[in-house]
């Protein structure tokens, strides 16, 4: 993860630490879920990328637990990083 971390005690997404540039994410468990069944409350729209160069390099969007407004989250530019 680039520009926050996820923390495990709140399950969700929070500040990053100071001098902490790409914190770990633990395994993702990945399930369909259709569109009008999913939950949107409290959600952050996170960009998945393949390595750091943003644009091309997109690949989807995942959907991470938030306290705080999703636009804070957006304008810190968070990220999740493949590792490939």
């Amino acid at each position: 993860m680039e520009g926050a971390r996820w923390d495990m005690q709140l399950n969700s997404i929070a500040d990053a630490y100071l001098k902490e540039l790409f914190p770990a994410m633990p395994v993702i468990f990945v399930k369909a879920v259709q569109k009008d069944k999913q939950d949107t409350k409290n959600i952050y729209e996170c960009p998945v990328y393949k390595i750091r160069q943003r644009g091309p390099t997109y690949v989807w969007t995942f959907n991470l637990k938030t306290k705080e407004k999703a636009g804070k989250w957006t304008l810190a530019g968070v990220c999740l990083l493949l590792q490939i």
